[in-house]
């Protein structure tokens, strides 16, 4: 069974950085296609940041530029280096691992990123 567990979250002014890591375990981590998505009180979940099966990253408009997702297939880790937060970056980052072959996939329990002054 798949494991993921999400740190790094917490309270940041404007402005300011994060950096979200999660790790998997319970299953072969090149098997699985990693993401970040999120969710804000009262609002769906987004996708956030992801890899395309091409091995590419993949960012919601929102966070061009600003964020980037990267993968250490050695230590089964994927991070999230959160730059320039802005208020509306508040939510629940959730990590997420979807099989690449078949249609199994997993969440993370998510982590609180609040950005406020």
């Amino acid at each position: 069974q798949v494991q993921l567990v999400e740190s790094g979250g917490g309270l940041v002014q404007p402005g300011g950085s994060l950096t979200l890591s999660c790790a998997f375990s319970g299953s072969i981590f090149s098997w699985y296609a990693m993401g970040w998505y999120r969710q804000a009180p009262g609002k769906q979940r987004e996708l956030v940041a992801d890899f395309r099966s091409t091995g590419r990253p993949n960012y919601a408009d929102s966070v061009k530029g600003r964020f980037t997702i990267s993968r250490d297939n050695a230590k089964n880790t994927v991070s999230l280096q959160m730059n320039s937060l802005k208020p509306e970056d508040t939510a629940v980052y959730y990590c997420k691992a979807e099989a690449i072959i078949g249609s199994r996939y997993y969440w993370g329990q998510g982590t609180q990123v609040t950005v406020s002054s």
